[in-house]
């Protein structure tokens, strides 16, 4: 559970800056979103791995 946890927080964090890179491409014209939820994720998925720690 504590490898899973923490691959998922690996790509949930690179999701999250891909996401905030796309809103600032886009001057936040698009859905913030994309990188908030993904962020979101990471912060869940890091707190199961501390958990299992």
């Amino acid at each position: 559970m504590k490898k899973i946890a923490f691959i998922l927080w690996i790509v949930s964090l690179i999701l999250t800056f891909a996401g905030g890179i796309y809103v600032l491409a886009n001057h936040g014209q698009v859905n913030a979103g994309y990188a908030v939820i993904p962020a979101l994720w990471c912060v869940i998925c890091f707190g199961v791995y501390r958990r299992g720690k």
